[in-house]
């Protein structure tokens, strides 16, 4: 099996989450009852919830890609999401040694999910769909900085979502550049002029307003490298899943993009 082509992560990286789920589970959790072998091992198990996160398949074509049942793919994924979001925690950076002395450029994307009939708070008239609105942080190199922790309701503005999610946390004391939708957000440095009603910007407005769009189409690159992962995507379909278990997914992203970063130099 090659590994990179469904994971996105060279064998070595993959070995790394592996050894870790390892150290965290035992064996124990994997074997059946009695000793049997398991109908998926621990390494094939953990490839597994990796290429649902990444590629974000249906749990049948998953399970009929691995040659075991949907029922062995639903525990595996059940069981293995929030380990692997747990054993890569420590991955995550200091977004300071990140942005340095400069300044983070912040953003929040929607994250595609099924519009379900219980929530009211999930569509974004901004995106035009229902999702969760993940709130994003990067240098001006396009460096992923942060990822705001808790997603929240695609119905709430980025103005909401950047406390609630527990980036403005994250990136306290941090110079920061966002968009008109940040207008008037504590913490946010520096916002686009906006145009007041019947009345048009001054040019210097104009001109300045321009030099910041160019420079927060880096932010854009970093969503998108997020969104690489397709279980956050719209490319990816959509979020299939319960909603209840969307931080843990988030939180598992977040983490093996911290560990591509982490075992770069050394394996890529």
């Amino acid at each position: 099996m090659r590994v990179e082509a469904i994971t996105g992560l060279v064998k070595e990286q993959v070995d790394e989450v592996v050894a870790r789920v390892a150290g965290h589970l035992g064996t124990g959790e994997i074997a059946r009852p009695g000793g049997r072998p398991a109908a998926l091992g621990l390494y094939d198990s953990v490839v597994l919830v990796i290429h649902l996160l990444r590629r974000n398949p249906v749990q049948h074509v998953a399970a009929a890609f691995f040659h075991v049942s949907q029922a062995t793919v639903s525990r595996r994924w059940d069981l293995l999401r929030p380990v692997i979001a747990t054993v890569l925690e420590d991955l995550a950076p200091d977004p300071r040694a990140i942005i340095r002395a400069g300044t983070a450029l912040v953003d929040g994307t929607i994250c595609p999910t099924w519009d379900w009939k219980h929530r009211g708070d999930l569509y974004s008239v901004k995106a035009g769909y229902a999702g969760m609105n993940v709130q994003i942080a990067c240098s001006m190199d396009g460096d992923l900085a942060a990822i705001g922790p808790m997603p929240i309701p695609g119905a709430r503005h980025d103005a909401h979502a950047y406390a609630a999610s527990g980036l403005k946390t994250l990136m306290n004391g941090i110079h920061q550049l966002a968009d008109l939708g940040y207008v008037g957000v504590e913490g946010i440095d520096l916002v686009p002029y906006k145009r007041r009603p019947s009345s048009d910007l001054h040019e210097n407005h104009k001109r300045d307003n321009k030099l910041l769009s160019g420079v927060r189409a880096v932010v854009e690159r970093a969503v998108a490298h997020v969104k690489s992962w397709r279980i956050l995507s719209e490319e990816g379909g959509r979020y299939r899943a319960p909603l209840e278990k969307f931080p843990e997914v988030l939180a598992a992203v977040t983490g093996l993009i911290n560990l591509r970063r982490f075992l770069r130099v050394a394996y890529e």
